[in-house]
């Protein structure tokens, strides 16, 4: 009788021991679901595309000479003002005057000679009428008359050019502006018999200027008239400055077999800072959109496995309610309703209540970082970007695992406890 006993009570220790093993085995088995979460909050979305310029003045003005001389007087120097009209440089004036004093004499003499010849003809022309004269004599003497006007028109016209080559002698400036450079000395010699030489080089006005810069044939199609520009230069890294697009040029620019086009973009620069010939760093927005809900790119992408779902949403509630969701099949069809207004219609999970469902949303632009919410969600809203399942046993033994035998330990750390 006492050994059907220990038989008994050793078979329900066995039995005991089995589960346990088992339960232990179960255990270490069961996985452990977390899911990664981000706001819905407000921020702006840009999409840019970068060039390269050089900066100019939107009025440059080169100044010459029309006639060659020697530089008298200059009366103006590097950056100074100007007003339109006023007297910039004075050429040496003697030639010039000897040459109009010369032209003068000969309108004199030709004036004289009209009127001898003219005197001829009257006389010669009452002759005629009495058949006194030969008709040879009065056409020779016709001949003359108009012969002498000729000439007296091409001495004044003669006298005219020197004058107006005289008033050259003077260099005014043909603008309001300020002198970028000044190329000439006094006492320097200026020839003007081929090409009009460059004497002063005058800018309008430098609180308003202009960026010349070259886009990429790649990158035109985005550009457009009235865009918003930022624009950065090397003699001020860290500031700013604004502008906009206000002229697309058509003729392309080839350069080792790269076509680009220039776009002039307006540059108010109310401090004068910005010199002419500096090379800016210009931004050009494509896209912006401030002050809106944003959307992680990755919720977009989020598409997790349903059984994963599931079992998240059963260990959240404990299996004690039913989870009713929409299947994705009806949200995609109430997508197509979503359609009818701006923007796309898209899927994203969304946490509430502890547990992940789905959420219709419209998206608009988009920097491949962030989408634009147009509906579906507020802002507070957390959405799904990533879950992670993993066994209870990886997760127990994952700081052991990841401790390296080439560290070192403290001391006494392999040492069994005693009881």
């Amino acid at each position: 009788m006492m050994k059907k006993k220990f038989i008994y009570i050793g078979s329900v220790v066995v039995i005991l021991a089995i589960g346990f093993f088992i339960s232990r085995s179960l255990g270490s088995n069961k996985k452990s679901i977390t899911v990664e979460t981000a706001k819905i909050e407000k921020g702006t979305i840009s999409n840019t595309i970068t060039a390269t310029g050089t900066l100019e003045a939107v009025k440059t003005v080169e100044v010459g000479t029309q006639v060659s001389g020697v530089i008298e007087k200059i009366f103006v120097d590097f950056n100074s003002q100007v007003k339109k009209g006023q007297l910039l440089a004075l050429l040496d004036e003697t030639p010039l005057l000897a040459q109009l004093e010369q032209s003068k004499s000969s309108v004199d003499q030709a004036e004289a000679q009209v009127k001898y010849q003219k005197a001829t003809f009257e006389r010669y022309k009452a002759l005629i009428d009495k058949k006194l004269i030969a008709q040879s004599d009065f056409d020779l003497a016709e001949y003359d008359y108009s012969n002498a006007l000729a000439g007296l028109n091409n001495a004044k016209s003669v006298y005219n050019k020197n004058k107006i080559n005289w008033s050259y002698a003077r260099i005014y400036s043909p603008i309001d502006g300020i002198i970028l450079e000044r190329a000439v000395d006094e006492g320097q010699t200026v020839a003007a018999s081929f090409s009009t030489p460059t004497l002063f080089t005058i800018a309008n006005d430098l609180t308003q200027m202009r960026v010349e810069a070259n886009i990429d044939e790649a990158d035109i199609g985005q550009v457009r008239n009235g865009q918003r520009i930022e624009f950065t230069v090397d003699a001020f890294p860290l500031k700013k400055f604004s502008g906009s697009v206000t002229e697309i040029r058509l003729q392309p620019v080839e350069s080792s077999n790269v076509i680009t086009y220039t776009v002039i973009i307006n540059a108010p620069n109310p401090e004068k800072i910005l010199m002419p010939g500096m090379t800016a760093n210009a931004t050009f927005f494509v896209t912006e959109a401030k002050d809106i809900l944003l959307v992680p790119a990755k919720a977009i992408r989020f598409k997790p496995d349903p059984a994963a779902v599931e079992n998240y949403n059963e260990s959240v509630l404990g299996g004690n309610e039913q989870i009713g969701e929409r299947p994705e099949s009806e949200l995609r069809q109430g997508n197509a309703e979503f359609q009818k207004s701006d923007g796309e219609g898209q899927i994203v999970w969304v946490k509430q209540g502890g547990i992940i469902h789905l959420q219709n949303v419209i998206v608009g632009v988009t920097d491949e970082i962030n989408y634009e919410v147009v509906s579906g969600l507020k802002e507070g809203d957390e959405v799904v970007v990533s879950m992670n399942t993993e066994s209870a046993a990886q997760s127990t033994s994952a700081p052991a695992a990841s401790q390296s035998p080439f560290m070192p330990q403290r001391p006494g750390g392999n040492k069994k406890s005693v009881k």
